[in-house]
């Protein structure tokens, strides 16, 4: 049995949840087992599309709701060529929340308000939370630099009030999260919630094989490297010999397996030279990526998928938050939540004793 409610802030009324707590939509691992294990569990799990096909896309929604009766979200590329048609998908099967990498377009926001789909995208600046709440969003993620894959460089500490100083509308906290402490804080700050990422990939409900999570749990608060030698943006992955070896490794020498994984990740997603183009020419229009970092871009999920569905450290990345090296067990995302959720309400009823 999960914990009742023992915290009631503007993510769980706005969404319907019964916690505030989120699981980040992480390609190659959050699939239809850990995003309905946080939903029974009272969190909101949010499936990564990213790495799917629309037809993928699809299944692993009918999953979902196979598995649990509770609502959940879907991640989107704002700037994919086919974000429309995926957004038809969540309409048509009822799907509660569309998060965001990056500000959709303010007509695809208002289409699917129309449809009382909660619409979150995530925000690395004041000014950028400021759009998209201008447009209708009706919540913004923020992830601090302490957080895994692409990232920015300020922290939680001083993003999140920044944030919470732009906007009225909802604020979830990620970067540095994987207790109930951290919870409290960002509740404290003014937050409605937290996104937890490379914490929920290391419970036993997450499909990362077993040794690539227990290679995980070996790594140091200073086992996690921000490099941009990947894909041509800042991304927090494990700092393993081969990400090492990519740090040194001149672009000369990186060029022939880029390639080839480039050629792979066409292969794995069904899209034609045409699609690859229309979205790196939305890639260069909205982050402004050069040639090179949009062949880097679509060479990465295959890096991603080998160390985190393969367990091909040799030839995988493994992205990963500074909170790596504070964690040392894999729970159940009932046990994870249920014991974040508790000690958050505990610490705030200490903190609430403070006063004179």
């Amino acid at each position: 049995m999960t914990t009742e409610q023992l915290l009631r802030t503007p993510l769980t009324e706005l969404v319907g949840v019964r916690h505030p707590v989120v699981q980040t939509g992480m390609g190659w691992v959050a699939g239809p087992r850990l995003v309905s294990a946080t939903a029974n569990a009272g969190g909101l799990g949010i499936l990564a599309s990213a790495t799917m096909t629309h037809a993928e896309l699809e299944q692993a929604i009918l999953e979902v709701k196979g598995r649990t009766d509770q609502p959940f979200g879907v991640n989107l590329r704002a700037d994919a060529a086919d974000a429309p048609a995926r957004c038809e998908l969540l309409i048509e099967h009822g799907v509660k929340v569309a998060s965001f990498a990056l500000a959709p377009k303010p007509e695809l926001i208002a289409k699917l308000k129309e449809h009382d789909i909660v619409v979150i995208p995530s925000v690395g600046l004041p000014k950028h939370a400021k759009k998209v709440a201008s447009w209708g969003a009706d919540a913004v993620m923020i992830q601090g630099g302490e957080g895994g894959g692409h990232t920015g460089s300020t922290p939680t500490t001083l993003l999140l009030p920044s944030v919470l100083d732009a906007v009225d509308i909802p604020v979830i906290a990620a970067g540095g999260f994987f207790d109930g402490r951290g919870l409290a804080a960002a509740l404290s700050y003014g937050a409605a919630g937290i996104g937890m990422g490379t914490r929920f990939l290391l419970t036993a409900d997450s499909a990362v094989p077993q040794a690539v999570k227990e290679l995980y749990l070996t790594y140091g608060l200073d086992g996690t490297v921000v490099t941009a030698k990947v894909d041509g943006m800042p991304h927090r992955m494990l700092r393993t010999p081969f990400v090492e070896e990519i740090e040194e490794t001149s672009a000369v020498r990186r060029l022939g397996p880029t390639v080839r994984r480039t050629l792979e990740f066409k292969k794995m997603s069904g899209m034609s030279w045409l699609q690859l183009a229309k979205d790196g020419r939305e890639m260069k229009k909205t982050q402004g990526r050069t040639l090179a970092q949009m062949t880097l871009a679509a060479n990465t999920p295959m890096m991603l998928k080998a160390g985190l569905v393969e367990g091909d450290t040799d030839a995988g990345v493994l992205a990963a938050g500074q909170v790596v090296g504070v964690l040392d067990d894999l729970p159940t995302c009932e046990e994870l939540i249920d014991r974040v959720v508790t000690q958050a309400a505990a610490e705030l009823a200490r903190a609430h004793s403070y006063l004179a």
